[in-house]
C-alpha cells in the first residue's frame, strides 16, 4: 500500500535491522582495531543512506512488482498456454540474471585471476542461461505438482558427481555462482511468478508449491559452471601467469576513501541500476501487452513501485559503497594481522549475521512467506533463522581457508545433513528453506563476503586465491537451509497454529464449551451464523452517543470502524439550559436528536468514544454528548467469533 505510514513503518525496520551491522562495525573496530576509521562521517551518512535506499525499496516491491508478478502467474494459468509460461519463465531468468551486478564482479574477479582461461562474458551467458533453465524447471514442477524435495535431492547428486571431474580452481568458483545469481529485484518476481502460479492452478498450495523457483535457480549454475570449468581448464591453454599480491595497508586505505559523493557518480549509479531493472520491465510489458493483450491493472502504480525499486536501490548501493564496502575490505586486512583464529571466525560470524538481517530480498521474501502461511511462520524469526545459517557457514568456510581442506567434503556434509532434515522437517516449510539459501547472498552480503574470502586466501601464506578465495558464499547458501528447517521442526514441536487454524480450533472450543446460561454471573452470547450460545466470565460496558439526527451515520461509522458491532437507535428531543428556563414554551421547539447505544466489550469502550468524539468534534465546535457504564447480567447479545 502506497501511504506514508507504510513507508515510515519500513523506514523504522530498516534501521531496525542496520543496527547489528553497526554495532558489530563499531565492536571490532573500537575493541578489536582499536582505532577510528577515517572515513567515519563518510561510514556513517553511507549507513543512513541504506536504511532509507532500504525502506524506499520494499515500499516498491509492494506496489509494483509482487501485484504485476502474482498477476502475470495468474494470468498466464487462466489462459491455459504451457509453451507461453516456459518462455516467459526462461526470459525472466535469463534477463534479470545477465545483468545481475553481483554476478558481474564475481565473474570479473574470477576472470582476472584465472590466468585468461575463464571469460568473464562468457562465463555470466552460461550462468544466465542456466538460471533461465532453472525457472523453467520450477515451473514446469508446479505445473505438474511434483515434489520439490525430489528435484533438489536429484541436483545435489549431480552437483557432487560433476564435482569428481571437475577442476579443482572452479569448484568454489561454481559453488559461489549458485548463490549470487538471485538478485534484489529478481528474488521478489521470481517469488511472485512460483506463488501466483500455485494460488491460481487448481491443488496447487501455494506454500508448499509457490516457493522453490530461487532454490532451482542457486543450484542449476553449480552443475552448468563446472561442466564449463571441465572445457576451459582442458581445453584452453592460459594466456599469461598472474600473481595475486596480497591487499597492503595503502592499498586498504586508499580504497577505503576512494568513494566520491558527487553528482555525476550518482547519475551514473542511478542509470546502471535502470539498466539492470529494464530487462525484467521489457519480458513483463512484452508478456502482458503483446502475448496476453491484457492492460496492466494500477499501471499507474506499478510504474511509481519500480521507480521506487529503481531510487530505493540506487540508493541503497551508494550507501554500501560509501558506509560498507571500504570498512569491510579494511577489516579483512586488520584482522589477518592478528595471530588469533577466533577473531577471524568472529568476524565472519557476527558480519554474516548482521547483513543477512539487513538483506533487502531476505526481508521481502520472509514478509510474502509470514502471509501466505497464515501468519505460522512469523517473518522476524524466519528471518533469524536464515541470519543464524548465514553466519554458521561463514565461520566454517573461513575456517576452512585458515586451515586449508577441499571445500567438496564440507558442502557433501552439508548437503548429506539437508537431505536429512528434508524428511524429518514439516512440509510446508522445505520449499521456503530451499529457496533461503538464494535469498542470503545478494546486495549486501555477496560483496562483503567475497571480499572476506578473497582477502583471507590472499594474505594467509599457502593459499591459493582461485581455489581457496572462493566458496564462502557456497557456505553462506548452504547452511540457511538447514537453520530454516530446524525452525520448522521447532515450531512443528510448539504446536505454533496458522490464524485459520487457530479460528477453527477455538470454534470447536467453543463447540464443546458449556452453556451455562442461567449462572447470571456470566454473560451469555450467541455465535453468529451458528445455533451455538457461549457463556464466560467476561466485563462488558454499554456506550450511550446522543447526537444531531444528522450526525448520525457519521457517528455510526466511526464507531463501526472502532470495533462496536451493534447498536440500538431511539430518537431524543432534549432541551438545552436556557430551554429548561421557559419550559411550557419551548417543549416542542428544536431539533430531534438520536440516541445510539452500544453495547460492547468492556475494553472497546475507549476507542469507541473517541473516534465519535474525534470524527464529530464534540469536544469543541460539535454538539453531542457521549458517555458510559458497565453493565451485568447480559443475555442474548449476539457477535462474530472474530470478535470474542
Amino acid at each position: 500500500m502506497l501511504s506514508i505510514s507504510s513507508f515510515l513503518q519500513l523506514l523504522k525496520e530498516s534501521f531496525r535491522d542496520l543496527l547489528p551491522i553497526i554495532l558489530v562495525i563499531m565492536f571490532f573496530q573500537l575493541a578489536i582495531i582499536q582505532s577510528v576509521p577515517e572515513n567515519w562521517l563518510s561510514t556513517a551518512i553511507g549507513l543512513a543512506i541504506v536504511g532509507v535506499g532500504l525502506a524506499v525499496f520494499l515500499l516498491g516491491l509492494e506496489v509494483g512488482i509482487f501485484p504485476v508478478g502474482e498477476g502475470l502467474a495468474s494470468d498466464f494459468a487462466k489462459k491455459g498456454s504451457t509453451k507461453w509460461i516456459i518462455i516467459f519463465a526462461f526470459m525472466i531468468g535469463f534477463g534479470t540474471t545477465i545483468a545481475e551486478p553481483a554476478l558481474i564482479v564475481i565473474a570479473q574477479k574470477a576472470a582476472s585471476i584465472s590466468a585468461g582461461r575463464i571469460d568473464a562474458n562468457t562465463l555470466r551467458g552460461v550462468v544466465a542461461f542456466s538460471v533461465g533453465f532453472a525457472i523453467v524447471l520450477g515451473v514446469w514442477r508446479i505445473i505438474k505438482g511434483h515434489p520439490i524435495h525430489y528435484y533438489i535431492i536429484s541436483g545435489y547428486i549431480i552437483v557432487v558427481s560433476v564435482t569428481i571431474f571437475a577442476p579443482r580452481e572452479i569448484i568454489g568458483l561454481a559453488y559461489d555462482l549458485g548463490g549470487v545469481t538471485t538478485s534484489t529485484v529478481t528474488v521478489p518476481l521470481v517469488a511472485a511468478l512460483g506463488i501466483g502460479l500455485a494460488s491460481t492452478i487448481k491443488g496447487r498450495n501455494p506454500v508448499l508449491d509457490g516457493f522453490g523457483l530461487i532454490a532451482f535457480a542457486s543450484l542449476t549454475p553449480m552443475i552448468f559452471v563446472q561442466f564449463y570449468g571441465i572445457i576451459v581448464y582442458n581445453f584452453v591453454e592460459p594466456s599469461d601467469i598472474i600473481h595475486i599480491a596480497p591487499i597492503t595497508e595503502a592499498v586498504a586505505v586508499d580504497n577505503a576513501v576512494s568513494f566520491d559523493f558527487n553528482i555525476v557518480d550518482i547519475l551514473k549509479g542511478l542509470f546502471g541500476v535502470m539498466m539492470d531493472v529494464l530487462p525484467i520491465l521489457a519480458v513483463i510489458f512484452f508478456f502482458q501487452y503483446i502475448i496476453l493483450k491484457k492492460p496492466i491493472e494500477n499501471l499507474k502504480n506499478v510504474i511509481i513501485g519500480f521507480a521506487l525499486v529503481i531510487l530505493g536501490l540506487d540508493a541503497f548501493i551508494v550507501g554500501l559503497e560509501m558506509g560498507l564496502f571500504s570498512v569491510g575490505e579494511t577489516m579483512a586486512l586488520e584482522l589477518t594481522k592478528y595471530n588469533n583464529n577466533f577473531i577471524i571466525y568472529s568476524f565472519g560470524f557476527l558480519i554474516g549475521f548482521s547483513t543477512t538481517m539487513a538483506e533487502p530480498s531476505l526481508t521481502a521474501i520472509a514478509r510474502k512467506a509470514k502471509e501466505i502461511s497464515d501468519g505460522r511462520i512469523n517473518d522476524f524469526i524466519l528471518r533469524l533463522f536464515v541470519a543464524l545459517g548465514v553466519a554458521i557457514g561463514i565461520s566454517l568456510g573461513a575456517y576452512r581457508i585458515v586451515v586449508g581442506g577441499e571445500i567438496v567434503y564440507y558442502i557433501m556434509a552439508g548437503y548429506m545433513l539437508v537431505i536429512a532434515l528434508t524428511f524429518i522437517a514439516p512440509k510446508y516449510i522445505i520449499p521456503i528453506a530451499y529457496d533461503s539459501g538464494g535469498v542470503t547472498t545478494s546486495t549486501i552480503t555477496v560483496p562483503l563476503v567475497a571480499a572476506l574470502g578473497l582477502g583471507l586466501a590472499t594474505n594467509i601464506p599457502g593459499r591459493n586465491p582461485l581455489i581457496d578465495g572462493f566458496g564462502l558464499i557456497a557456505f553462506a547458501s548452504l547452511f540457511p537451509m538447514i537453520t530454516v528447517m530446524l525452525y520448522g521442526i521447532i515450531t512443528e514441536k510448539m504446536g505454533v497454529k496458522g490464524e485459520h487454524e487457530k479460528e477453527q480450533i477455538h470454534m470447536n472450543e467453543l463447540r464443546h464449551a458449556i452453556e451455562d446460561v442461567h449462572n447470571m454471573d456470566l454473560s451469555t452470547i450467541n455465535i453468529y451464523g451458528t445455533d451455538k450460545r457461549h457463556s464466560y466470565d467476561m466485563p462488558f460496558s454499554a456506550v450511550h452517543i446522543i447526537v444531531p439526527s444528522q450526525k448520525e451515520k457519521v457517528a455510526l461509522i466511526a464507531a463501526r470502524d472502532a470495533g462496536a458491532r451493534g447498536v440500538t437507535i431511539t430518537k431524543a428531543h432534549g432541551l438545552g439550559l436556557k430551554k429548561l428556563e421557559n419550559l411550557f414554551d419551548r417543549l416542542h421547539e428544536g431539533e430531534t436528536d438520536s440516541q445510539l447505544m452500544f453495547i460492547t466489550q468492556a475494553k472497546n469502550v475507549d476507542a469507541i468514544i473517541k473516534a465519535i468524539v474525534d470524527k464529530l468534534d464534540i469536544t469543541g465546535e460539535g454538539a453531542g454528548i457521549a458517555y458510559s457504564h458497565p453493565i451485568s447480567h447480559l443475555k442474548g447479545l449476539t457477535l462474530k467469533l472474530n470478535d470474542l
